[in-house]
């Protein structure tokens, strides 16, 4: 009898129940297993099964808490590829495989009329990608522009696995109804940034034209034991334990299930399963795929005989060391309908001013010559340069019509112009009838407009004096709005701090 992968992946997910736990108990024989292994030396420092020697193809040992600014400083300076040189100059640049090989593959497309095919992938955890991942989705936007072919991947099949790099607990498991609506919120932001092939066209289209595909059209397909057979037999149990993501998770004492365990493995068939279909020679990524994407390489040379590379990024973390892409109202999401161009802006504005041109360079394409000139700025005048991170990156996503609002909005808020407009601002709609009662409480509308991430947190706000009915405070925790605070007006402005703000418009 054969199973499907989605079988298997069920049979993992009831094993892990309430009822039977086989996911801690196998993460506590492993955490007491790995130091004994190691001291005997039984550790082996290969990801693949060692029954083949071939130390020329070893995981390069570029230490992954060190720059290949540092590491290959030499090598870096030598770059021909326009799009290596990109990454280096900008500051994409963590680690790469064979920097030397992959920049003369990337030359040798360009010159034969061709492209190199270089996939990303971005699991459907959630219906929006935030600014965490705007970082890869430049990456992609410069391989294309350096006349290469971006293959986005998204994560159908993987997101019922849960990827557990840098995770302490399990991921929601996710239903294919769940996944399927986060595939088709995560979807349409790409096309703000890359230009991808048209199917419906009768011309052939351009060999840069960037493709979307999901993994579950394989993963969905795959026979259980077939699938162990051919390529479980190709990774070892003793190099896993070394990767990063494992080896957090086990110190924690966190369960790691025997599902997720699997995640780094259906990563590296990924790889292996594009370049069949695709020609996909390059995986890109963030710093803490390293070793996942280290697997895909090999994967492809035992498997395949064929030269596959990885490239990864890093983890971009603000000057103060928190988090990019987070705010204490929660992440700052691409989509308009979870965060608005408003909002989206002023994230950017609020940049502090070490980050300032290094943001610049990694978010947005003025020239690098512009943001060194931007960089010389001191004092106040530092606040123009942020103005133009927060245009160019907001234009990007956005595009540059919604400029003229912002602006108008950030004059009539901050400066007290006439004239100036709310058009920018977060908005929702009441009627008359609303106003029944008591009114509506100030704390639902702050959390309605997404100024606050609960009640609680929307009370605090009203306690701590940082919430406003137009430019009067209000400091009643339990205060309503009511009909007459319109005053005959048919909007009205709420404010959470000194530069965020959001419309309640009576319809």
């Amino acid at each position: 009898m054969k199973l499907s992968m989605a079988a298997s992946i069920t049979l993992v997910a009831s094993l892990s129940s309430s009822t039977f736990k086989p996911s801690s108990a196998f993460s506590t024989i492993l955490k007491r297993a790995t130091p004994a292994l190691i001291s005997r030396g039984y550790i082996q420092s290969r990801l693949f099964s060692t029954t083949e020697s071939d130390p020329a193809t070893d995981e390069p040992s570029v230490d992954p808490s060190t720059s290949i600014y540092d590491v290959q400083a030499e090598a870096l300076s030598k770059v021909q590829s326009p799009f290596i040189k990109t990454m280096r100059d900008r500051g994409f640049l963590h680690q790469c495989t064979n920097l030397e090989m992959l920049d003369k593959s990337m030359m040798e497309a360009n010159e034969e009329g061709g492209a190199l095919s270089a996939y990303l992938g971005f699991d459907a955890t959630a219906d929006s990608l935030h600014v965490g991942s705007l970082l890869q989705i430049m990456i992609l936007r410069h391989l294309q522009q350096s006349g290469h072919k971006p293959i986005v991947l998204i994560g159908g099949g993987t997101s019922k696995v849960g990827d557990p790099t840098g995770k302490d607990a399990s991921r929601q498991m996710l239903d294919d109804a769940a996944i399927q609506k986060n595939m088709d919120g995560i979807s349409s932001v790409f096309e703000k940034f890359l230009t991808f092939e048209d199917p419906q066209s009768s011309t052939p289209t351009p060999p840069t034209d960037a493709i979307m595909v999901n993994n579950n059209d394989w993963l969905s397909a795959i026979k259980y034991l077939d699938f162990l057979r051919d390529y479980g037999s190709q990774f070892t149990v003793n190099r896993m334990l070394s990767f990063e993501s494992v080896k957090q998770r086990l110190a924690r004492e966190s369960p790691f299930s025997f599902l997720e365990f699997n995640y780094m493995i259906l990563q590296a068939y990924d790889f292996l399963e594009l370049n069949r279909r695709y020609g996909a020679k390059l995986q890109l990524g963030g710093s803490d795929q390293w070793g996942n994407i280290v697997a895909g390489t090999e994967l492809g040379r035992r498997c395949d005989s064929v030269q596959l590379f990885g490239l990864t990024a890093p983890l971009i973390a603000t000057s103060d060391g928190k988090k990019m892409g987070k705010t204490a109202n929660g992440a700052v999401w691409l989509n308009a309908d979870k965060c608005s161009e408003y909002d989206y802006w002023q994230f950017w504005r609020n940049t502090s001013d070490a980050d300032v041109v290094r943001f610049m360079k990694l978010f947005t394409e003025l020239s690098l010559e512009k943001v060194d000139e931007m960089g010389k700025l001191e004092g106040s005048e530092i606040n123009k340069a942020k103005i133009v991170l927060a245009d160019e990156a907001t234009a990007m996503l956005h595009g540059r019509d919604c400029l003229e609002n912002i602006h108008n909005t950030v004059e009539s808020m901050f400066k007290k112009s006439k004239g100036g407009g709310t058009e920018s601002l977060p908005r929702i709609f009441v009627s008359s009838g609303d106003f029944d009662g008591d009114g509506i409480k100030f704390a639902d509308l702050f959390l309605d407009l997404k100024l606050a991430s609960s009640k609680k947190e929307a009370r605090r706000l009203i306690k701590g004096g940082g919430a406003k009915l137009g430019d009067e405070k209000i400091t009643d925790e339990q205060g309503t709005l009511a009909l007459d605070d319109f005053g005959g007006a048919n909007e009205v402005t709420l404010r959470a701090g000194k530069k965020r703000a959001g419309v309640i418009e009576l319809k």
